[in-house]
């Protein structure tokens, strides 16, 4: 599966998500006497909730492998991969704070793994920065999370299409007008941005098929068409 695109198979991520959670605070200083299984069956299932339709394990996967890509030009990959973890482990579509409800669950639940002050407050920070997607020059740890976690936009134009369904299906309580003015705006946001990805990595490979996705799916919300 390209790394670009969003995982649209059903199948089960869960083990190999484990492992990869295990791998993570290991990596990230946790001590070997603390069990981190639990923890991980907690975002699973927070991950799995009913009323994500984008936000789902698949994306927790994709954004974790996209990181794998990008890792090199993180200066704490630990850290990286721990905020994708968490952040949206908190995501409720009709709520604002998702992102600092987020964060505070690692800045809770990261200590009771073992995992240093410093390293909690890097990767809260980093959950936080998902509100904007817009890293500061030179927060390298920022643009890999920010590049990995809108990867999604720079799909085939049919995978980015089931990709906006999905965001579409999160939102089902919102009438069709208000969606369309609300998701316009969040497109031309994205679309004024100087640039989408700020990793050498992203630049090179998502920057111009992300921008001709968003673009498209402006043009039809627009028009009064469906995208895709």
């Amino acid at each position: 599966m390209d790394i670009g695109t969003p995982r649209t198979d059903t199948t089960d991520l869960r083990p190999d998500l484990r492992a990869r959670w295990h791998a993570a605070v290991t990596t990230a200083g946790a001590p070997a006497d603390r069990d981190p299984a639990p923890y991980a069956d907690r975002l699973l299932t927070a991950w799995a909730e009913p009323q994500r339709r984008y936000h789902t394990t698949a994306h927790l996967a994709d954004v974790l492998a996209r990181i794998d890509v990008l890792a090199p030009h993180a200066a704490d990959p630990a850290a990286v991969r721990l905020a994708a973890w968490f952040h949206d482990a908190v995501y409720r579509p009709d709520r604002s704070e998702n992102e600092e409800r987020s964060a505070t669950l690692a800045e809770r639940a990261l200590p009771e793994l073992g995992i240093d002050a410093a390293r909690t407050a890097e990767v809260a920070r980093l959950v936080r920065l998902t509100v904007t997607h817009d890293p500061a020059p030179g927060d390298t740890d920022g643009e890999v999370l920010c590049d990995a976690d809108l990867a999604v936009l720079a799909g085939t134009p049919q995978e980015y299409a089931a990709y906006a369904a999905a965001v579409r299906d999160e939102y089902g309580f919102v009438p069709d007008d208000a969606f369309r003015t609300g998701r316009a705006a969040v497109l031309r946001r994205l679309l004024d941005l100087p640039r989408l990805f700020r990793t050498p990595y992203g630049t090179a490979h998502w920057e111009a098929p992300a921008r001709a996705n968003l673009a498209a799916e402006l043009a039809a919300l627009t028009s009064g068409d469906s995208p895709g």
